[in-house]
């Protein structure tokens, strides 16, 4: 069994009941799907006059011959009405017996269709909710080396396909298999002659769609990663929209997209083409198989007489039936290989192993009461140490400054320190304990995070600032928001607090947005702030009116700052100059301006980037 679809299993069987159901009613429609063939023979018996008189209510005689009794109970009806009523009443019970089992099948397949139905739209909710689950859970590292468009394809796409072409498996194991079988009984028991020709056909039909379904699999896994491509192109081309205008790169976009595109065409094509020749081939090989069946079938009835015209007549349409479920499982076995590959990728990333998880007894640690300890800390991204043997201590109610160029390691910093990496070596701790011990829950709760992008939602001001405190009242969010310097410009706006910001906030300013961002960390109220380089992107007038929202936050709280500016620095309680992963300097400002060293050429520079 396909290693894939023993990971489907699991959830398919959330929903037993469904399949059960489904099961049971795909074997009654395969079995009214043959009837309904079967009932024709004693209609063209009436029409035909064929039927010989059945005086006598035939006798039960075992299961072995249901069939002769079952022929020989209708021609009895069929004889008694005729006398009775003329042969009209006769051909009305037959046709309405036609028209009953072909109701009858179509009721079937419609009702085994709604229970399949649910199972496909159940098990992709399930899917999709698993995967958003474990895209939210995954380590940010893990997005620094996938593109967002890859996973939103595997997330969107792939479980589409999974949940379009997998459960076609239910179909290809009962519905048309057992519409088959029933039909070859039937056609058995008419001439077993006529039937060898159809065991014939069967194994040549699936060889050659076999070998043209061979490298589909392989195609649909191509076609998916393409697609994967291509979404990361439009997304980061959106993302990127100002910078592509600006530097007239819309045809280098283009040429981007439009490779993607071909190369997905070609892909489609090729997958396509293989598709679409498996139904008119194994309809082809049907109606051969039929013509033989024509000439030789005749020849029993005309020549020999060994066969009756009106079962002949019948046989053909049982031999047609086969068609249509043969035709079904070429193209579904194809399909399959398609949801195969979907699944593959979508399994790909639920099994992804997150490296950053809480230990199994990791404790709730719900204050803050004397200190942050980075001990002897090595950090590196890939190869190179970022941070090297780093070591340094935060009081409570104290503001600790980074300061240094880029690539210093000061943001890596904050990364750690929130747990969205892990040291390499070395230890963090709070109040003595190692944050690899602390509940992950419990230590963001201790931290209020304001990044250099103020990254907002695309909803109302309400909603992104009450993030970290849900139940929050507009009146708290309306104090936060004056904290933060920002309720000066919301008050103003159409709705106030429940006016949208727009997609990533682009409907405010640099300034604005940092400060709402401010605000949504001031109403999370959590003991220790980690400011990263808040103030960097920012103008003159919106970093002044940032920087006071940001001292009426910091009161009474443990902040690492890790700071571009100047300005944002001077006040703080320990400013440490780092260089390469290293602290070459650590004092106050004034200390630090007094020993005339990296600091005080980074102040005379006025630029710490």
């Amino acid at each position: 069994m396909d290693e894939n679809l023993k990971k489907i299993i699991p959830f398919a069987l959330k929903f037993k009941s469904h399949i059960i159901w489904n099961v049971i009613y795909n074997v009654l429609y395969a079995l009214f799907a043959t009837l309904s063939f079967v009932a024709l023979f004693p209609l063209m018996e009436v029409l035909f006059k064929m039927n010989e008189a059945v005086t006598k209510l035939p006798v039960y005689s075992g299961i072995d011959k249901i069939g002769e009794y079952g022929k020989q109970y209708l021609q009895y009806y069929i004889t008694k009405l005729s006398n009775e009523n003329g042969p009209q009443y006769a051909l009305l019970l037959t046709v309405a017996l036609v028209i009953s089992t072909f109701l009858f099948k179509n009721l079937f397949n419609y009702l085994a269709s709604q229970h399949l139905m649910k199972i496909k739209n159940g098990v992709l909710k399930d899917l999709r909710d698993k995967m958003f689950a474990k895209i939210i859970e995954l380590p940010v590292s893990y997005y620094s080396e996938k593109r967002k468009g890859d996973v939103m394809a595997r997330m969107l796409g792939d479980v589409n396909e999974v949940k379009n072409s997998f459960f076609l498996i239910l179909e290809l194991i009962v519905k048309e298999p057992l519409t088959i079988i029933f039909a070859i009984i039937a056609m058995l028991k008419i001439s077993l002659e006529l039937t060898l020709f159809v065991f014939i056909f069967i194994p040549i039909s699936g060889f050659v769609i076999s070998k043209i379904g061979k490298s589909l699999k392989a195609k649909s896994t191509k076609a998916q990663q393409e697609n994967g491509y291509l979404i990361s192109v439009v997304e980061e081309t959106l993302s990127g929209l100002k910078v592509v205008k600006s530097y007239n790169a819309e045809n280098y976009f283009k040429s981007l997209f439009n490779n993607s595109i071909t190369r997905l065409l070609k892909l489609d094509n090729s997958i396509g083409k293989k598709n679409n020749l498996a139904s008119p081939m194994s309809e082809f090989m049907g109606i051969v198989v039929i013509a033989i069946l024509l000439w030789y079938g005749g020849n029993l009835v005309l020549v020999d007489k060994t066969l009756n015209g009106a079962l002949f007549i019948v046989y053909l349409g049982l031999a047609y039936n086969i068609l249509t479920p043969a035709k079904a499982i070429s193209k579904a076995s194809y399909q399959v290989k398609n949801g195969l590959a979907a699944a593959e990728r979508v399994f790909e990333v639920l099994e992804v192993e997150n490296v950053i998880t809480d230990n199994p007894n990791a404790l709730k640690k719900e204050s803050f009461t004397d200190k942050i300890v980075l001990e002897n800390i090595n950090f590196r991204y890939e190869d190179e140490n970022v941070l090297k043997n780093f070591s340094l201590e935060v009081p409570k109610g104290k503001t600790v400054a980074l300061v240094g160029q880029s690539g210093s390691g000061k943001s890596t910093i904050a990364n750690l320190l929130t747990r969205f990496y892990d040291v390499n070596e070395g230890k963090i701790s709070i109040d003595g304990i190692d944050i690899k011990e602390i509940e992950m829950k419990s230590l963001r709760d201790l931290m209020g995070l304001v990044t250099q992008d103020s990254i907002l939602f695309n909803d109302t001001i309400k909603a992104n600032i009450s993030l970290g405190k849900p139940d929050a009242t507009d009146e708290e969010i309306i104090n936060a928001l004056k904290i933060a310097n920002a309720y000066e410009f919301v008050k103003d706006l159409p709705e106030g607090i429940n006016t949208n910001v727009g997609d990533s906030g682009n409907k405010l300013s640099g300034g604005q947005k940092q400060r709402l961002s401010i605000a949504r960390a001031v109403l999370k109220n959590p003991p220790i702030m980690i400011l990263d380089e808040a103030t960097s992107a920012l103008d003159t007038e919106s970093e002044r009116l940032v920087q006071i929202a940001l001292e009426n936050m910091m009161q009474n709280r443990t902040s690492v700052v890790i700071a571009h500016r100047l300005s944002t620095i001077q006040k703080a309680d320990v400013i440490v100059v780092m260089q390469k992963g290293e602290i070459v300097e650590q004092g106050s400002h004034e200390e630090l301006l007094a020993k005339n060293g990296m600091y005080s050429k980074l102040v005379s520079m006025q630029s710490f980037d």
